[in-house]
């Protein structure tokens, strides 16, 4: 193996090597989830050398300036105040989703008018409209770096999720017709069905390493797969009703679902077993997620104004005294308007805000 280049990733906190093996050219990460700004970075350089073999002595200096520009990045963070910059009237029929790039420099819009629209970030400015679907678009997505086009043809009902593994060399599509499909990003080739549920796939995602697969179905049931195998290797039960979100913690060992019975739940991706209910909504539960650090968990039910139901976000945080290996959430903030989590009317406008 033979190490090509080493690249920065922000979010979360890591290191992407690029190296050769066998002609293919092929990617890794070095996850720094615990990185910090008083992390001695010499000593956390060593640590790294130790665990990966491509990072060699001639490598150290470079190594060490990554870690310092991250470092650098998680001083930044701090409270922040926002104000509205732009609002684009984008679509002439309501959006569905939106997607940044990586850079943030540009962002993808889908709507219902059966189009997907490129943005530039700074200027709000229209740079590419993309057209050919013949139905709604509800899933958008980058890869990195981004330029082919494929057109994805094998699912027979509506595609409700569509997303990049972390090194964009596969892409999972999820559907209403039961099953989610793998497929080669290069090529746009077909690779792989994952079946089990009996009921439509309402989202699906890869783990952060992209060696297992979630899928959240409306048969109230969420699966995990063996990306490499595609075997189900652990079935999720308990909900009540359909389950609408699911996401990995950074970790990977831990599964967050939030579900129409007005529940979210912590999974144990091994076992499958439910570590926590997490309960406070009067509604049901349209997303959730982990932060980066897989500390903090966000749930949020999505409802167009007006519509009085349960228009709120709660957050949850580890409960204070626990261990890294124990997973008791405690709720950490009342319930937070919905103005920050939906578009009111007209819901075919899009504004969004920078920091200061």
């Amino acid at each position: 193996m033979k190490l090509k280049s080493l690249l920065l990733r922000y979010y979360p906190p890591g290191i992407m090597l690029e190296y050769e093996k066998g002609g293919e050219l092929k990617t890794k990460s070095i996850d720094l989830l615990e990185l910090s700004p008083s992390t001695d970075v010499n000593t956390l350089v060593g640590e790294i050398q130790q665990a990966e073999p491509l990072i060699t002595a001639s490598r150290t200096k470079q190594v060490r300036l990554l870690v310092q520009r991250l470092q650098e990045k998680l001083r930044q963070h701090s409270d922040h105040n926002f104000y509205l910059f732009k609002v684009l009237r984008a679509h002439i029929l309501p959006l569905t989703n939106v997607a940044l790039n990586k850079a943030g420099s540009c962002f993808i819009t889908g709507s219902y008018d059966r189009t997907c629209k490129v943005w530039d970030t700074a200027s709000g400015e229209e740079l590419h409209t993309l057209e050919g679907h013949k139905n709604v678009v509800y899933a958008i997505a980058f890869n990195n770096p981004y330029g082919k086009v494929h057109t994805l043809i094998g699912h027979c009902a509506e595609i409700s999720s569509a997303l990049f593994n972390w090194d964009c060399s596969l892409i999972l599509t999820g559907s209403m017709d039961k099953t989610c499909m793998l497929w080669d990003a290069t090529s746009g080739k077909y690779v792989a069905t994952l079946t089990g549920h009996d009921d439509e796939i309402l989202d699906s995602c890869f783990d952060y390493t992209g060696k297992l697969i979630a899928t959240a179905s409306a048969d109230g049931t969420a699966r995990v797969y063996n990306a490499t195998t595609r075997k189900c290797v652990t079935k999720l039960e308990g909900h009540e009703g359909e389950i609408s979100k699911i996401s990995f913690n950074p970790q990977g060992n831990r599964l967050l679902t939030g579900s129409s019975d007005k529940t979210a739940r912590i999974w144990d991706v091994q076992t499958g077993q439910c570590l926590q209910v997490l309960e406070g909504h009067t509604d049901e539960i349209f997303s959730c997620a982990f932060n980066y650090k897989g500390n903090i968990v966000i749930t949020a039910r999505t409802t167009p104004a007006g519509y009085g139901v349960d228009p709120r976000a709660l957050l949850w945080s580890r409960a204070v005294g626990n261990s890294d290996q124990e997973l008791e959430l405690q709720r950490a903030s009342e319930p937070m308007s919905s103005a920050s989590f939906h578009a009111t009317y007209p819901w075919n406008s899009l504004s969004f805000t920078l920091q200061t």
